[in-house]
């Protein structure tokens, strides 16, 4: 397997180190952190903008809070969308959604909807996450022109008892979709006319967690209650608006990973192959959602510093903001307005993670910033 390397600036490497390094949990205020919406006890995953500025926001099934699979904020309230119907726990599953884990809306301005809940096998919670033996998995194609459903995918060539659907994005250059897949530890690549899939890069270095790397949060590391630390195979996704390169990453990893998305679409190439073709971006620390604006920059979103942070073309690290409520930021939206927007799921707060105690802080909130 042949890495090529991509150097980012020492800076880089100096934003990862200083997080934990006293013990404890610094902090941080930003005039820069702007609340968009708020949802109570719901957490809010997925976030994308529309190109007319539309603002979406996905919800998984937690139980007794579930309210909306997905809605559109309008007017500062909430709308199901793109009905009542699709928000409905009752009917036909393929006609509703069960567990939306995240969103995109791709160069036409369609928004995709990725319903994913993975098996006991597949998700990065194990058995304590309550998941079934077999993972359900479905993409949702929406026309935000007619808001409505244009056709619904259901993954029925997938391994459902090891996939873990994570994150998904449309390349509408060549009718494909990539969806990461921590379960299998691999990148699962959708024919958008078919409906079948291909899985790719499986169990590679680049694509499996590091088992040296820990999260930490105020000097206490992310384990549950039998010790085990919090792990997620390649998990974050992004591909640049003129569909050339995929980026992706593990959350336990420190390297950021691209490939050109024509070696991805070449169904001949072998395995070593296409590992041959994957470029090392260079370290960027512990990251969760990736996000590519027009202008070629990378967003990733890191929960151990509080912060938002941005590669730009010619590959330097910045930090876009820096604050305290920023807790285990996730997915991120890129409005017409000119602001970055993005949930924070505070997923290191769970009692799984904090030996049974809940200290999630309420209102689980969707922030934006503005774009550098």
């Amino acid at each position: 397997m042949t890495v090529t390397k991509i150097t980012l600036s020492i800076f880089a490497l100096s934003l990862i180190l200083n997080s934990n390094a006293l013990g404890q949990s610094p902090k941080y205020r930003s005039e820069k952190l702007v609340p968009v919406a708020t949802f109570g006890d719901r957490r809010p995953i997925g976030v994308k903008v529309s190109s007319t500025n539309r603002l979406f926001v996905s919800f998984p099934n937690r139980g007794a809070s579930y309210k909306y699979g997905l809605v559109e904020i309008r007017n500062g309230r909430e709308v199901p969308f793109p009905d009542d119907t699709w928000n409905s726990n009752i009917g036909d599953p393929k006609q509703h959604f069960v567990n939306v884990q995240d969103l995109y809306i791709d160069t036409d301005d369609k928004l995709w909807v990725l319903d994913s809940k993975p098996s006991s096998g597949g998700s990065i919670f194990g058995n304590d996450g309550g998941m079934p033996a077999q993972g359900y998995f479905k993409l949702v194609k929406i026309n935000l022109k007619t808001n409505t459903v244009d056709k619904v995918y259901t993954f029925d060539d997938l391994d459902k008892a090891r996939s873990g659907l994570n994150d998904i994005r449309i390349d509408t250059e060549k009718g494909l979709g990539y969806l990461s897949d921590p379960g299998q530890a691999a990148i699962v690549i959708l024919d958008l006319v078919s409906g079948k899939t291909r899985t790719v890069l499986k169990q590679q270095p680049f694509t499996v967690a590091d088992t040296s790397v820990v999260l930490s949060y105020e000097g206490v590391e992310m384990r549950d209650k039998d010790g085990k630390p919090f792990r997620s195979n390649i998990n974050g996704i992004a591909i640049t608006r003129d569909n050339k390169y995929l980026y992706f990453k593990a959350i336990n990893q420190l390297h950021l990973y691209r490939i050109e998305t024509r070696y991805l679409a070449d169904a001949k190439l072998n395995a070593e192959a296409l590992a041959s073709h994957v470029q090392d971006v260079g370290i960027v620390g512990i990251t969760h959602g990736l996000e590519a604006d027009k202008k070629g920059n990378i967003f990733l979103t890191t929960s151990t510093d509080y912060a938002i942070k941005y590669i730009t073309p010619d590959g330097k690290l910045n930090t876009l903001v820096q604050d305290s409520r920023i807790i285990w930021p996730d997915s991120m939206g890129i409005g017409s307005d000119g602001f970055l927007y993005f949930s924070c799921a505070q997923l290191n707060r769970d009692p799984q993670w904090n030996n049974g105690q809940n200290n999630t802080e309420l209102p689980y909130t969707v922030y934006k910033v503005k774009l550098p």
